[in-house]
């Protein structure tokens, strides 16, 4: 823990157990910050894709489930993909496709208006098969994947956002 708190790291979701500033995994969670990341309500356009999204934000933020009077609202606009063939045969035809999704968003105050703007993207393959089903299936695994992975990360910026926060409040002499 040591070279993490030297290095400038900080864990997210744990307090300070010492008033000597340094950070300790206690298993005690610093519940302030799940806390905010609960009262989030998600708003998304854009599909299948955007749906999917939303749904993996839903069971990260608000596992108890949407906030009544929320104090926050996340704004994700449409994702989009952009597909590029690989691994090309003698003939010209691919046997594997590659998807890049990238998706923006924006967190919201109700008291202070934009808090947060930003983008999260991922990239995922998949094998183009003789048999079509199989390849259909493959492409709606990716986007799940996808999804995930973009929640995934959506949700880490904003637990990192609270936590600068936090950080400023609980130390407002440091840069």
């Amino acid at each position: 823990m040591e070279c993490l708190s030297a290095c400038g790291f900080e864990p997210l979701y744990v307090e300070k157990t010492s008033g000597d500033d340094l950070w300790y995994y206690n298993n005690q969670y610093d519940a302030d910050i799940v806390k905010e990341m609960a009262q989030i309500r998600i708003n998304t356009s854009g599909g299948r894709m955007g749906q999917l999204i939303k749904n993996e934000l839903i069971d990260i933020l608000n596992p108890s489930g949407a906030p009544k009077g929320s104090e926050y609202f996340l704004k994700i606009n449409a994702p989009t993909a952009s597909t590029v063939q690989q691994a090309l045969r003698d003939d010209i035809t691919a046997t594997r496709e590659k998807v890049t999704y990238r998706v923006s968003y924006e967190l919201w105050s109700n008291k202070k208006g934009k808090l947060l703007s930003a983008s999260s993207s991922t990239i995922l393959s998949y094998d183009l098969l003789d048999n079509p089903y199989s390849t259909t299936m493959d492409k709606k695994k990716i986007k799940k994947d996808g999804a995930k992975i973009i929640a995934n990360d959506i949700a880490l910026r904003i637990g990192a956002y609270f936590h600068s926060q936090k950080s400023q409040t609980d130390n407002p002499h440091e840069p």
